[in-house]
């Protein structure tokens, strides 16, 4: 049975949608990427999966931001308390990692001597001093939380597909980019 829910903000709808799309082609790109051998289009993929990640990186903070002067709308149907509390959890490691893996690999790329820049248009500061062997580590849990981030994201699609298509309980009109008619 379909139920009407209080939907996010305009802005929070945007934020989660473009956030989505952008992290899996950062991630896409970084899988693409992987066994590519040195070469100028390495350089430059790897240049697009940097400018991504921290896009990712100012976009949640901003989201954060949003998030603590806006509130979630309530949620309007029941679900059993466990449910609850894996969904806030997995809400909660979401963002986590979302804040992480841009934070990790741009301390991986100061450690391994590369400057971040973005787009072209400043440079970040060097987290840390060039080490190679700590670079090498960070890479190690770069690559581990964004593997971890898209076993999130999966289970938080199959989330919201149960509650559109088997609990048909309207859940994913809240974040939905287009506004469904009221029943």
């Amino acid at each position: 049975m379909m139920m009407n829910q209080s939907r996010y903000t305009g802005i929070a709808i945007m934020l989660h949608w473009v956030m989505a799309v952008l992290i899996l082609v950062a991630w896409s790109i970084a899988i693409a990427i992987d066994d590519m051998p040195l070469s100028p289009a390495r350089i430059s993929w790897l240049s697009w999966h940097k400018w991504l990640g921290m896009t990712v990186f100012f976009l949640v903070i901003f989201r954060l931001l949003w998030r603590a002067t806006h509130s979630a709308p309530p949620l309007a149907i029941a679900i059993p308390p466990w449910q609850e509390k894996v969904m806030k959890l997995t809400h909660l490691t979401l963002y986590l990692l979302m804040l992480a893996i841009p934070l990790v690999g741009w301390l991986m790329s100061s450690a391994k001597g590369y400057t971040v820049n973005y787009f072209g248009l400043f440079e970040l500061p060097d987290l840390v001093d060039k080490d190679k062997e700590f670079g090498h580590l960070l890479k190690e849990i770069h690559e581990f939380l964004a593997n971890g981030l898209m076993a999130l994201v999966g289970l938080h699609v199959l989330a919201a597909l149960k509650h559109q298509f088997i609990d048909k309980d309207g859940l994913l009109s809240r974040m939905s980019l287009c506004k469904s008619k009221k029943s």
